[in-house]
């Protein structure tokens, strides 16, 4: 729980008020982000009023368009680098079409990074240039790269081939020795250029080339991938670089892009209503897909093809790989917190650092920044394939630079590099340990770090929450970096109704209701597990949230998205005073069953127990009385007493059991189904399948599967997904909590291996959470929610 930092109280200027106009909190908010000055306001709210930079103002970048000038009057192959990332792929697109345009013949390479990771490498230098004292160009300019490759720039111009860098990372201690450098870092602090993207810096000098050529507007039909490349990259929205956001944004709006055109239709995206939130959850993740887990020249294909069949391939191929980059990630994700389950002394590090073998290393950084939120310290996760460097991935939070942290270690590691908030390297697999020692240390020099603190910007009941309000919040947009969107409370409210909704019920969707009995729907994203924990259900609690327009299949709607909450003191003195749930722990005994005997209270008393561990219990010599009191999850109700007799398969299925039944006295049992192996899981689901199918006309019930089997939902789903395409069973289709098969028992051989692993990765994270039930502390197992 963050503490809420109270608006700040600030006089608005009568001249700003003026100005601005529209509802009072958008002049307070331009004041409390420095905005006084009215002439300032009006370049913030419309970019029609922004005078931007002149593109001269970039060190070296005048230098840099008469060497290009100079290579079409020449007639010079220029050869363009780019990099995987949407930032890189949009660069590369707008470079290699502009130059084009402009009269020079161009090739250009985007690295793969499974194979080449950032950068120039001298390989593929060597290939494109050729053998001999006459390279195939003359010319290489890199785009969103190159400022740290400083051998490999030297060694390009040994060969005779001019180098121009054009990046916006931080710079080195040595500067490569190119011939020329354009880069924003170069510039002053908070010159209006110096936050800008690398499409950013390649708009800015395809800008000068244009005009130059005469051809002055002609550089707008690129800012389209300005304003993607800005988004995905989190550019800071300042100077500049907002105002290339707001107009590339108006330019999405109306899209001719053949590709971006068929990415909106198959994710039914509205260009119409298109924000940055659009580009930053929909269009860049699948642009980013392509880079983390294919190869990214189809990216820069889809962004500059002129064919709209190619499009709708290439645009079909990233939405497959967007599918498989969340699939991983979710992986990932659940592996690394069955981690943290299993060994819970790794949160007592400044740092989290984990690693495994088989985790791809194109989507760790993403299940590192999720770590990040859920553990406020920076997190490490490393892929260290046996017999290979571990490739790691870091992502920080304020007060702590990853980077220099990283650094400050760099015996342990084979290679380093990044920024404060992101890193990356390279490791020997049997050095994590020694490097999360060391690292730990390094943080805790820096002393305790300060709790992020939640800024409020203002409170207002839901009733204010109209059409014509949000509109008038919508001219502070585009938020992001450098301009937060706003975060509001409401207070005194209670829940009223529920759902979970989501590929795997992610995602919480409130009711919530305030005390003069106005309502709201509220989407908590990724909420599902945190609401179970929160007793929000149960108290009276204010609200922190943003709202934005939702404008899902076209349809403009009011939606309000849970930032944080705060339950009212009085509950939480209250929930004090119930005290602990009482525990008794028979896990270590022999003959439980004598013992919990002594403990039962027909009609206060209930035993959870499921899969092949229920039948072990119904081996034994039982009363009627004790035989009835045994249910499986889904059948429990609120009851006293709780005998937890089957491990479970996961934090959230016992905490859902915690709470359905709220007991008083919990006993612990802990006896392990035998079916976390895949042979046995597999043998046992057919089983069960087949008697399903052979009763019920080809209809199963997942949830009596489910508890059938004592795992977890998504891994008896994903059981089903296997044997169906194994041809155990035939094709189906899920409605609610039935599973309908059809006859068609086909093979498809080509989703085996992936489903197989997919299966293997959920039966060893429940295993993994059932030995840690076995031995974890009672109190660390069992709490109040």
């Amino acid at each position: 729980m963050r503490d809420w930092i109270e608006p700040q109280e600030v006089d608005v200027p009568e001249d700003l008020k003026s100005v601005v106009g529209g509802h009072p909190i958008i002049a307070y908010t331009l004041v409390r982000r420095g905005i006084l000055d009215p002439a300032a306001a009006k370049a913030f709210l419309d970019p029609h009023f922004y005078t931007p930079a002149s593109s001269l103002e970039l060190p070296d970048l005048e230098k840099a368009v008469d060497r290009l000038v100079l290579a079409k009057q020449r007639a010079e192959t220029v050869f363009v680098w780019g990099d995987f990332d949407v930032d890189g792929q949009t660069s590369t697109a707008l470079l290699t079409s502009a130059l084009r345009d402009f009269g020079l013949d161009v090739i250009h390479h985007v690295p793969v990074r499974e194979v080449e990771s950032h950068g120039v490498n001298i390989p593929v230098l060597n290939e494109i240039l050729g053998p001999g004292d006459s390279p195939n160009v003359q010319l290489l300019i890199t785009c969103d790269t190159g400022i740290s490759s400083r051998d490999e720039i030297r060694y390009a111009q040994k060969r005779g081939v001019d180098v121009i860098v054009t990046d916006h990372h931080d710079l080195p201690d040595l500067l490569p020795p190119a011939y020329a450098i354009v880069n924003p870092k170069m510039l002053p602090d908070g010159h209006v250029l110096s936050t800008l993207p690398g499409v950013g810096v390649a708009y800015k000098l395809v800008e000068e080339l244009y005009r130059r050529a005469g051809s002055i507007d002609e550089n707008d039909q690129y800012l389209d991938l300005v304003a993607l490349g800005i988004v995905s990259d989190v550019a800071t929205q300042t100077g500049d670089t907002r105002y290339l956001l707001q107009c590339g944004l108006e330019r999405l709006r109306s899209p001719e892009r053949l590709g971006l055109i068929q990415m909106m239709e198959l994710v039914e995206l509205a260009p119409k209503y298109l924000t940055e939130e659009h580009i930053g959850f929909i269009l860049g993740p699948r642009l980013n897909a392509v880079g983390r887990l294919g190869d990214a020249e189809a990216g820069v294909e889809l962004l500059t093809t002129g064919s709209a069949a190619r499009a709708r391939v290439l645009a079909l191929q990233l939405e497959g790989l967007n599918v498989r980059r969340k699939l991983l990630t979710d992986q990932v994700l659940r592996g690394a917190l069955a981690q943290i389950e299993k060994e819970p002394n790794l949160l007592d590090y400044k740092a989290i650092v984990i690693s495994y073998p088989t985790w791809p290393a194109g989507v760790i950084g993403i299940v590192a920044s999720r770590l990040v939120e859920l553990y406020n310290k920076p997190v490490i996760l490393i892929s260290a394939p046996a017999g290979e460097l571990g490739r790691g991935s870091a992502r920080s939070i304020e007060g702590v630079d990853i980077s220099a942290a990283i650094s400050a270690n760099e015996e342990i590691l084979a290679s380093y590099g990044g920024h404060p908030m992101a890193a990356g390297m390279t490791i020997e697999p049997e050095r994590v340990h020694e490097f999360r020692r060391a690292l730990s240390e390094t943080i805790g020099e820096l002393g305790e770090l300060p709790e992020p603190g939640l800024s409020i910007d203002g409170y207002v009941k839901l009733s204010e929450l109209t059409i014509e309000f949000v509109a008038d919040l919508e001219r502070l947009a585009p938020f992001g970096a450098g301009n937060p969107a706003l975060v509001f409370v409401s207070e005194n409210m209670k829940v009223k109704n529920h759902s979970e909704v989501g590929r795997g019920d992610e995602h919480i969707i409130l009711t919530l209701e305030d005390e003069n009995r106005a309502e709201h729907t509220v989407v908590w994203w990724n909420g599902s597990e945190k609401y179970r924990q929160s007793h929000m259900v149960d108290g009276i609690f204010d609200l922190a949230y943003s709202v934005r327009f939702s404008t899902y299949r076209g349809r403009r709607d009011i939606q309000i998205e849970l930032v944080d909450y705060r339950i009212h003191d009085d509950y939480e003195v209250a929930r004090a005073e119930e005290g602990k749930i009482e525990v008794i722990d028979y896990r270590e005994e022999l003959s439980p069953v004598s013992l919990i005997q002594r403990e039962l209270v027909v009609g206060e008393t209930q035993i959870w127990a499921e899969g092949d561990a229920l039948d072990r219990l119904k081996d034994e010599d039982l009363p009627d009385e004790f035989v009835h009191q045994i249910h499986d999850r889904f059948g429990l109700t609120s009851c006293d007493v709780l005998v937890i007799w089957t491990t479970p398969p996961g934090r959230a299925e016992l905490d859902y059991v915690l709470e359905k039944v709220k007991p008083t006295k919990v006993i612990l049992i802990g006896v392990s189904p035998l079916t976390d192996r895949l042979d046995r899981f597999l043998k046992r689901l057919i089983g069960l399948v087949k008697f399903s199918l052979k009763n019920k006309h080809r209809i199963v019930n997942l949830t009596e599967l489910t508890a059938a089997m004592a795992h977890k939902e998504i891994t008896v789903r994903k059981g089903i997904d296997w044997l169906s395409v194994q041809g155990y069973i035939g094709r189906y289709s899920s409605g609610g909590d039935e599973i309908i098969f059809s006859n068609d028992h086909r093979r498809v051989s080509t989703e085996t291996s992936m489903i197989t692993d997919q299966l293997k990765t959920l039966l060893e994270e429940t295993a993994a959470f059932r030995a840690f039930f076995i031995k974890a502390d009672p109190d660390t197992l069992i709490y109040s929610l």
